[in-house]
């Protein structure tokens, strides 16, 4: 049975649709913290790039993004955001048909649905299974009659496995396991099998077939996108082809439609998936997604200690900034563990450390 589970910490939700003991999709959403995926803006070309395709353009935050088409330098246009910022690159935007928005400067017209009700969307009939009441305040109005109260979103399995999300790693069918390198050009997925004797009756060809529907999970899972490049596991260079079309039918349920373009010459798997929010891990790895993991972890850690006392965080300038443009996920923090949250600049921590004291 298909269930949509809500984990709820401050600033974050983590939602997760399992069907059984199988995770089938996942999506953070941080209300404080929007990646402008979606969004509906009346920007203003600053420099033509015809090369390119498109023309540059500012928006009202004074923050830059590519729009597709040509337009005249100077115009104002109103523009949907079709990827947010990612990969070392800014928004890209396409032009919105139909009477322009009213206005002389930029400005956000519209907001463009949330990671949960693009969920919500994707599955009507599920409820939508919540553990924390601070989440109903966020929730859109027209989500409220699906909520439902549990006592505990997330149990210690889909806890784990969530996890493993934010690790290089995951482990397949059959035995094998995929190691997972972001580029900046391209995702490297390396296919592996640690223990090919153990399998004697099911040849490398199978095996790998057999765990392409995993895999693409893993993919659509993490959101990873652009080119992705996969190696397989233990099949001759001359068999590899013929792998593309088991491939390709293990992402027909992808929403964002992958397509499968064939082997290099090298037995490379090649694939392309449609760029839209940024993927996990750069969600992960980000000032805010560093933020938020820390208030989380020491919410969750907090077990024995009495309410109350001088909460300090200390964490680098960028970690520190992103939760200090995010105060309501320090409002929800300071109720949760009963005083305000104290942030600390440490110019010589990395953003992916941190140090608590209560």
């Amino acid at each position: 049975m298909k269930e949509c589970r809500i984990a709820w910490s401050p600033g974050e939700a983590r939602i997760a649709v399992c069907d059984g003991d199988d995770l089938i999709d996942f999506a953070l959403w941080r209300p404080g913290m929007p990646d402008g995926y979606g969004d509906t803006h009346l920007v203003r070309v600053q420099k033509a790039a015809p090369a390119l395709g498109g023309a540059f353009v500012t928006l009202a935050d004074h923050s830059t993004g590519f729009l597709t088409g040509t337009h005249q330098e100077g115009a104002l246009t109103a523009a949907r955001v079709t990827r947010s910022a990612q990969n070392g690159k800014g928004l890209r935007l396409k032009p919105v048909s139909g009477k322009a928005p009213e206005g002389d400067t930029p400005r956000l017209v519209a907001y463009g649905p949330t990671p949960l009700e693009d969920i919500a969307a994707r599955y009507p009939d599920l409820s939508l299974c919540c553990d924390d009441p601070a989440l109903m305040a966020q929730i859109p109005a027209a989500l409220k009659p699906r909520i439902e109260r549990v006592p505990q979103a997330f149990d210690a399995v889909l806890e784990a496995y969530c996890d493993e999300l934010a690790t290089p790693q995951a482990t397949l069918p059959n035995g094998l396991r995929a190691t997972i390198t972001p580029t900046p050009a391209l995702t490297a997925i390396d296919l592996d099998d640690p223990s090919p004797d153990q399998r004697r009756q099911m040849d490398g060809f199978t095996a790998n077939r057999n765990a392409f529907p995993a895999l693409a999970r893993e993919i659509s899972l993490r959101n990873l996108s652009g080119a992705i490049l996969i190696d397989p596991a233990g099949v001759p260079l001359r068999k590899r082809p013929a792998l593309g079309s088991f491939l390709a039918a293990a992402f027909a349920d992808d929403p964002m439609q992958p397509k499968m373009l064939g082997a290099t010459s090298l037995g490379l798997l090649e694939v392309v998936r449609v760029r839209g929010r940024a993927p996990l891990h750069e969600a992960l790895a980000s000032p805010g997604g560093r933020g938020l993991s820390a208030l989380r972890q020491i919410l969750r850690d907090r077990s024995g200690r009495k309410a109350g006392g001088t909460p300090v965080l200390r964490a680098s300038l960028g970690v520190v900034r992103a939760l200090e443009a995010d105060p309501e996920a320090l409002a929800q923090f300071a109720l949760c563990w009963g005083a305000s949250l104290t942030l600390t600049m440490m110019p010589d921590y990395p953003d992916a450390y941190w140090s608590f004291a209560p």
